[in-house]
């Protein structure tokens, strides 16, 4: 593994760069494109994410242009800007959409409101900051930027803007169903996913560039319990909702056996070098001690706890419809994310077992195996990306993982042999808590160095003609 350094990304990043990312991000902020429930586009939401393609399209006027663009799901964007040549083709992907916020979002704890992209002492602030309209923002930056001074792919470059990422990811699946029926076969896709992450390993002072290349597999899985009804005046000795609160204890002692995937083995060594002291000597050996680590790491955090198993979260519940009845039928929601080398069927054993009761049943809703593991090390795309961070975050230890949430980038990889996720934005431990929660902010230096990274990827010499 090299960790590269360049001299042109030693400096800050162009203010006037950075700052027309940042006011064309708070315009995409203020167009409220919340994922919208399945089915049908309602009226408004099409009127909302048209009058975010209508704010895009005069941001970033070359890239329109020059790009034939395509509809795909609902509200989904595919963009194709012709090469030199067609094979080889490269793929590069963010969303549209955004989660809901509460109505009471001051209750919440936000500092502005969520949808007013206001930019205020060096940051852009509001809803999709960083899940994901900044990463698409540097990405239309430095695309919208090349065009301008003449420079065109040396091949083929689609550019996948997916609507409903937050749920499912319907438009990215007919991106790709629409790129296989015409034989297309990405050489390199590129999503959201990781970022340059700081104080995000214990000991590591430098910021960490992690690229995803993997993602955990997906599973809602149902834990279910029936029984008799009647008045609460008179309950069982067991209820529906008792069996199953049972059987959620369970679940939560008995957590999924751990292992270290070689991908996270390599992240470590990586990682390594720039540590100090026992922590230093103990991910060098990473391969060695795999079984020291597997029960070290979830002591550590859990954001380490979950790189090393499967993790079971119980996030819905649901029992009797009134205060004074009993529940004739108790349902609990569990959200697996399944560990790379596991499958969806290994976690249901588990919970099957730990569970240990034939009352309680359990079922999987939906669910999507673990990714494929994309090259790394001496792969000519792997060591593109890392160059890439090294032109714009020249301090990051560029590393590979296995990215522990689900993106749209699972759905490509069926026809992709190299699949990556990582957003090139810098992130610290509270700006990675407020994804999907209040205060969700980027730094306007952050964007413009996000600018450089994808100047950096689309001019490098690995994405050069196929002939190189």
């Amino acid at each position: 593994m090299k960790w590269r350094r360049a001299s042109a990304g030693q400096n800050p990043p162009d203010h006037e760069v950075a700052q027309s990312a940042a006011d064309h991000l708070a315009q995409a902020i203020r167009v409220a494109t919340v994922t919208p429930p399945a089915g049908p586009l309602s009226e408004a939401d099409q009127a909302t994410f048209d009058a975010l393609r209508a704010m895009l399209e005069a941001a970033y006027s070359q890239v329109f242009d020059v790009a034939t663009v395509e509809t795909v799901g609902r509200a989904g964007l595919l963009m194709r800007i012709p090469g030199a040549v067609a094979e080889r083709p490269v793929v590069l992907m963010a969303h549209q959409d955004v989660v809901p916020v509460p109505a009471d979002w001051r209750a919440e704890g936000w500092e502005h409101a969520p949808f007013d992209g206001v930019i205020a002492d060096g940051w852009v602030h509001g809803r999709g900051a960083l899940d994901d309209k900044g990463a698409l923002v540097v990405l239309l930056e430095a695309l919208d930027a090349l065009l301008a001074e003449g420079w065109r792919p040396a091949r083929d470059l689609y550019v996948l803007l997916g609507a409903d990422e937050e749920q499912h990811g319907a438009s990215a699946v007919a991106a790709v169903d629409l790129l296989e029926s015409r034989g297309v076969e990405p050489w390199l896709v590129l999503d959201e996913g990781g970022a340059v992450a700081v104080d995000a390993f214990p000991g590591l002072k430098a910021p960490m560039a992690v690229i995803g290349a993997s993602e955990k597999g997906i599973a809602t899985i149902e834990l279910s319990v029936t029984a008799d009804g009647g008045h609460a005046s008179t309950p069982p000795r067991q209820s529906a909702p008792g069996i199953l609160a049972a059987a959620l204890v369970a679940v939560e002692s008995h957590p999924f056996p751990g292992a270290l995937h070689p991908l996270s083995i390599e992240m470590f060594e990586t990682v390594a070098p720039h540590l100090r002291g026992p922590m230093r000597l103990a991910l060098s050996r990473a391969r060695s001690l795999s079984g020291v680590l597997v029960r070290l790491l979830p002591r550590l955090g859990p954001e380490l706890a979950a790189m090393v198993r499967t993790t079971a979260a119980i996030t819905m519940l649901e029992g009797s419809p009134a205060q004074n009845v009993l529940a004739t039928r108790a349902v609990a929601t569990v959200n697996c994310r399944i560990a790379v080398g596991s499958s969806v069927a290994k976690a249901v054993d588990h919970l099957t077992r730990v569970i240990a009761d034939p009352r309680v049943a359990v079922s999987v809703v939906e669910s999507s195996e673990p990714s494929p593991v994309s090259p790394t090390g001496e792969d000519e795309r792997w060591q593109a990306l890392v160059a890439a961070v090294g032109e714009s975050y020249p301090d990051a230890v560029a590393v590979p993982y296995v990215m522990l949430a689900a993106s749209d980038a699972r759905h490509v990889a069926r026809i992709a042999p190299a699949v990556y996720r990582f957003a090139p934005l810098r992130m610290d431990r509270a700006q990675r808590a407020a994804i999907h929660g209040p205060n969700e902010r980027v730094a306007i230096e952050s964007l413009g160095r996000g600018v450089a990274f994808y100047r950096a990827l689309l001019t490098g010499d690995a994405l050069g003609p196929p002939s190189r």
